[in-house]
């Protein structure tokens, strides 16, 4: 079987993106990509935009989110679809865990990783 189809979840490392926040890439392939973001309180996703489509869940925590000029505020089993090219960021109010789905996978993620 050439495709990869199991990620192990010990396997995969954590990527600090700074003091309060930080991610694992799940799994991916070319046009299905999940990531667990894992925030401290206080910790900030910078406002940004791509060209990927992205559904956010909350695993667990409370969080701000700006969705273009919306106010979102969201908790523990809520989710978030983000339309491609749209502008958004998120505070986290209480510590928690984001799994972000993306579609197609993220290469900058990949690069990011494979560079460290």
């Amino acid at each position: 079987m050439a495709q990869k189809i199991v990620w192990r979840t010990q396997e995969i490392p954590v990527e600090p993106l700074d003091s309060k926040v930080s991610r694992k890439v799940l799994a991916h392939m070319e046009k299905l990509m999940t990531v667990e973001v894992i925030y401290q309180a206080g910790g900030v996703g910078p406002d940004h935009a791509h060209v990927h489509e992205q559904i956010t869940y909350v695993i667990d925590g409370k969080f701000r989110f700006k969705v273009g000029a919306e106010v979102i505020h969201v908790e523990k089993g809520d989710t978030l679809y983000l339309p491609a090219t749209i502008p958004h960021g998120c505070l986290c109010i209480e510590a928690g865990r984001l799994l972000d789905v993306f579609t197609p996978e993220r290469q900058d993620f990949l690069k990011e990783e494979a560079e460290k």
